[in-house]
């Protein structure tokens, strides 16, 4: 039986959302601001965000793939869903559930730049750098964790413990 290791609770996650969704709301005041979610770990993280912005935005979505059934990357990543809006001149802001291995968030960096927007940045929900393998500037981070396979509040472990309102480190 897996073992739930609690990392942070619906309370700490709420106040560390309404942050950077307040230092988010300065700093692209008065922008045309795309928040471009990555399905589909981010949702619930990007819905409490965009709740919590107190400037105009839009919304939309991207889906990659890269870890499957396993507990790390295969480092192949597939583009399964692709965003509809026209990203030239905007401020894009990717927003993700975690960030790892890097992998991932450096192909959406250089593939939404290939689309001539006026400027691409990363918000993350965790900073997980235990197997980092690229050099990323993440622009606003909720969590900074070291290790741990993190599940709950949209992570998921296999389709799994998305549901939980906390974030646990999973032990299998």
């Amino acid at each position: 039986m897996p073992e739930l290791i609690p990392i942070l609770n619906k309370k700490e996650i709420e106040k560390k959302v309404h942050a950077v969704a307040q230092q988010i709301s300065t700093d692209y005041a008065g922008c045309d601001l795309l928040f471009i979610g990555v399905l589909k770990g981010a949702f619930i993280f990007l819905s409490d965000l965009i709740r919590q912005v107190t400037i105009p935005v839009k919304v939309e979505f991207v889906k990659v793939s890269s870890y499957g059934g396993n507990t790390s990357s295969t480092g192949h990543i597939k583009l399964a869903y692709k965003p509809e809006s026209d990203l030239k001149n905007k401020d894009v802001l990717i927003v993700e559930d975690i960030i790892d291995t890097g992998l991932t968030i450096c192909y959406l960096l250089d593939y939404f730049s290939s689309f001539g927007p006026k400027s691409v940045q990363v918000c993350t929900l965790i900073d997980k750098r235990e197997r980092r393998d690229k050099k990323i500037k993440i622009r606003y981070t909720c969590h900074v964790v070291e290790e741990g396979f993190l599940v709950g509040y949209g992570l998921d472990y296999a389709e799994n413990y998305r549901y939980l309102p906390d974030i646990y480190c999973l032990k299998i």
